[in-house]
């Protein structure tokens, strides 16, 4: 009988040591979840983007009657004294004659210096896709006329761009219109002239998008982003940008959904995606996890966000701000956006 339940002990011991780390523990790292809004004039939602600013964080997203119709437009709201202001509409896809056509993936920075940039994207579907670019020097109170990005820039296509210690403004980007591409845009003078990599990947043995950036030591820089391989792709650069290692595949499953990850303050990586494998139309949607990297490569899970089968949970974006907490929005049920809270102090890798 002693052996027995000897066998049953570290049985239970072995299954435990699979579990993210806070779930073996009675504290959890999520301090803090909310939506952004309970009801809005708008019945669908998503690709949702978040940014600190000197005022507090503002978020914003696309929505409409469904994704691609025409009515899609911008929306944003601005976090005052704890609450989340009202949606309201700042970016549309009205075309000067008249004729509408739907807004995509918004994405907000903060410069170190200069105003609030919000990137989003018009066009009848992704491979017809026009950037564009609005300012805001009052912290999303107001905002700028659009402004096209040149001819081949896209802007950051879903995940923030970084700003590199010269000041330059790197941007994760990507195309559809010739296979699933990746390239990297970057301005050094605030979004007034630009220059851009080619694609990195030829679209066909890895159809990869939506990049998103982390730092290393040395000055060498990482993204990662989403495949239609079943599969998290990487690659890695040492000029800054400029040229970047053949796309690869690693071992972090991708069904087919965006991702967002960020190089915290004390040198980590936290990576927020849908942990599954593409079983179906979106099927891979419905478990949407954090996990913890020290280089780049070896990631670990630490927390589960949701986790309700049938259901959509996607598209995160995630900063860590200047008090060290990290912020996450993601796309609930494409019906509202959530708003998650993590200690990184409370993720751990012993």
């Amino acid at each position: 009988m002693k052996h027995r339940c000897s066998i049953q002990f570290a049985g239970l011991l072995l299954a435990l040591s699979f579990l993210p780390a806070t779930l073996r523990a009675s504290d959890s790292a999520v301090v803090q979840t909310e939506f952004i809004y309970d009801t809005a004039p708008f019945a669908q939602c998503h690709a949702s983007t978040i940014v600190e600013t000197p005022s507090g964080l503002v978020a914003a997203w696309f929505g409409g009657t469904t994704e691609g119709a025409s009515d899609v437009a911008i929306w944003l709201s601005r976090q005052i004294d704890g609450h989340w202001t009202a949606p309201q509409p700042v970016a549309d896809g009205v075309q000067p004659d008249g004729s509408r056509f739907p807004c995509y993936n918004p994405v907000l920075f903060q410069p170190r210096t200069g105003p609030l940039m919000l990137f989003y994207k018009v066009g009848k579907s992704p491979s017809t896709w026009r950037g564009l670019l609005r300012t805001s020097a009052d912290a999303g109170k107001t905002w700028s006329d659009a402004r096209s990005l040149p001819d081949g820039i896209l802007g950051p296509i879903k995940d923030k761009p970084v700003e590199l210690s010269d000041g330059t403004i790197l941007c994760p980007s990507s195309s559809e219109d010739h296979g699933w591409q990746i390239h990297f845009e970057r301005t050094h003078d605030g979004g007034r002239t630009w220059d851009s990599t080619p694609p990195i990947n030829d679209g066909k043995a890895i159809g990869a998008i939506q990049p998103t950036i982390l730092f290393h030591p040395g000055g060498k820089l990482e993204a990662i982003g989403r495949t239609r391989n079943n599969r998290i792709f990487e690659t890695w650069s040492s000029d800054a940008g400029l040229t970047w290692t053949p796309v690869a595949l690693t071992d972090l499953p991708n069904p087919n959904s965006g991702i967002d990850a960020v190089t915290l303050k004390d040198g980590r990586h936290l990576l927020v995606y849908n942990p599954l494998e593409n079983r179906a139309s979106r099927g891979g949607r419905s478990l949407l996890s954090v996990a913890i990297s020290d280089d780049g490569k070896i990631w670990k899970a630490m927390e589960v966000l949701e986790d309700e089968p049938g259901k959509e949970f996607s598209y995160p974006a995630v900063i860590q701000s200047a008090d060290g907490l990290v912020h996450i929005t993601y796309s609930w049920r494409r019906l509202r956006v959530k708003h998650a809270v993590i200690d990184p102090s409370k993720l751990s890798l012993r």
